[in-house]
């Protein structure tokens, strides 16, 4: 994964954590609907950091399949150019 990839998913993480931190404090609900809602956000939380590291995975996998591709192709010419 590159390190904007990791950047951005760190980022989309810290925020998400302070913003339900952030919502915690300034929510008028008893303490059990607070932990509860909390449970639902750090499992959506996850689940998206899931979906990004996984989509992450994937572009990664094609920019090296098309570089294997490139590297054979140009392999190719230089041993016809031979």
């Amino acid at each position: 994964m590159s390190e904007n990839n990791r950047d951005l998913l760190a980022g989309l993480l810290i925020g998400g954590l302070i913003g339900t931190a952030l919502g915690v404090l300034y929510a008028p609900k008893s303490g059990k609907e607070t932990r509860d809602e909390i449970t639902g956000k750090a499992k959506e939380l996850l689940g998206r950091a899931k979906e990004e590291y996984e989509e992450a995975i994937e572009r990664s996998k094609s920019a090296y399949d098309a570089a294997v591709k490139q590297l054979k192709g140009s392999e190719t010419s230089e041993k016809e150019n031979v």
